[in-house]
């Protein structure tokens, strides 16, 4: 943990994915002060028509971003992460303003077991991001 996973409805070359995955993980790993190696993005391409959001017109096409993470972030270091997230996706892959929300699921450490590290995550710490 984390799992980012956003879900689009456009196709991007692998090149655009990967630098969005990397500048995704690079800012994940500063805001939220996490170990880089903890970070598996995920990009869903959708397609058109897949994602709507509703409103009190006709619904809009969208974007989302799920982000399983770590319990112990204040609201604003996510709503700081929220706000770089937006602004990158919207930079990188030519989102609208307004089209991609962030959804937050906070999780103990013990429910995500890492293989690559060899056991599960430990509970989240601002020491963390010193390493």
């Amino acid at each position: 943990m984390p799992y980012l996973q956003l879900e689009v409805i456009r196709n991007y070359p692998y090149a655009v994915k990967k630098l969005l995955a990397k500048r995704i993980g690079e800012t994940y790993s500063k805001i939220m002060k996490a170990d880089a190696n903890r970070i598996t993005i995920s990009i869903r391409e959708l397609g058109e028509g897949a994602i709507w959001r509703c409103g009190d017109h006709e619904p809009m096409p969208a974007a989302i971003m799920m982000c399983d993470i770590r319990q112990g972030r204040s609201v604003q270091t996510r709503k700081k992460l929220s706000i770089a997230l937006i602004d990158m996706c919207n930079e990188v892959l030519g989102l609208e303003t307004g089209q991609l929300n962030i959804e937050f699921t906070q999780h103990s450490g013990d429910e995500m077991y890492h293989q690559r590290l060899g056991s599960f995550s430990s509970e989240w710490s601002p020491d963390e991001g010193s390493l």
